[in-house]
């Protein structure tokens, strides 16, 4: 049977080019886009690349905008809407910090809510988290987007266990560090803070994303599999190649003990590294 896909934040990164390529394979995808202007320009690059593609504006932290998506007749949803704030959190002032958890987790999660009801009175349905490696690990300067992240994580864990046997299947999507300009931009989100740069305990001009970055065809690959059933595995980390190290992570963090006083290794990065740097192979 024909199913209906919807993809928040389908206006650019992950989000439009899975979008697209669901819509390549003729599904019927609904691409859900934060403000009215990426409507048109993403309906006229569906065109371009000759694909029928249903473009509606949809900001998940707006409420008219969540319940008119009640409407669709969704049976798979990607929560990948989301944006990230970088910055020291003894810097990120109040509002920078309620608008991180407000996109990235009461929208999808108020959303989802309404969609989840209607995939359990049907007795069958997808969700899928665009979530992040940031919801396993921290970085320095992402704590904000991190915490979102893990809070993503836990909602979605649950879910995952509460739906079950309504027929309802849940995973997650882990990306790593992927070149797609959402990591470099977050480090320049500084440039629109209402607060008092003298009482910044860290220059924000001189800091950068301090991880090189990956070609993200992985991620749009291993999403439009879980999307469509052909992956069955709740959690995938990606790269794939970096499970075991972001497992080693994890388990380090059991015998950690408190700062030496030193700055640590990724803060030194930050100030060395250059935006939008990728992988070398």
């Amino acid at each position: 049977m024909a199913q209906t896909y919807l993809i928040t934040g389908a206006g650019s990164g992950f989000g439009k080019e899975i979008a697209l390529r669901l819509a390549e394979q003729g599904h019927d995808v609904i691409a859900g886009v934060e403000i009215i202007a990426q409507v048109n320009t993403l309906r006229s690059e569906a065109h371009d690349r000759g694909v029928d593609l249903r473009v509606e504006k949809l900001d998940v932290t707006d409420e008219g905008d969540r319940r008119k998506a009640l409407d669709w007749d969704v049976d798979v949803l990607l929560n990948n809407a989301g944006i990230s704030e970088g910055g020291s959190t003894v810097d990120l002032p109040a509002e920078v910090l309620r608008r991180q958890f407000e996109v990235n987790v009461f929208g999808p999660v108020l959303l989802t809510q309404g969609i989840a009801k209607q995939m359990v009175a049907k007795g069958a349905g997808r969700i899928m988290f665009m979530s992040s490696v940031a919801g396993l690990t921290v970085d320095p300067f992402t704590g904000a987007y991190a915490g979102s992240k893990h809070a993503v994580e836990a909602f979605a864990d649950a879910l995952d266990q509460e739906l079950a046997e309504h027929g309802v299947k849940v995973a997650t999507i882990n990306p790593g560090p992927f070149l797609t300009g959402f990591n470099d931009t977050m480090f320049e989100e500084w440039k629109s803070w209402n607060d008092d740069p003298s009482t910044r305990l860290f220059d924000y001009d001189k800091l950068h994303f301090p991880h090189e970055q990956f070609d993200p065809e992985e991620v749009i690959e291993v999403s439009i599999a879980v999307l469509t059933g052909e992956d069955t595995a709740y959690r995938h980390v990606l790269p794939a190649h970096t499970v075991e190290d972001i497992k080693e992570q994890m388990d380090g963090e059991w015998s950690r003990t408190v700062n030496d006083g030193t700055r640590p290794a990724l803060v030194q990065t930050a100030y060395q590294i250059k935006p939008y740097t990728p992988v070398q192979a």
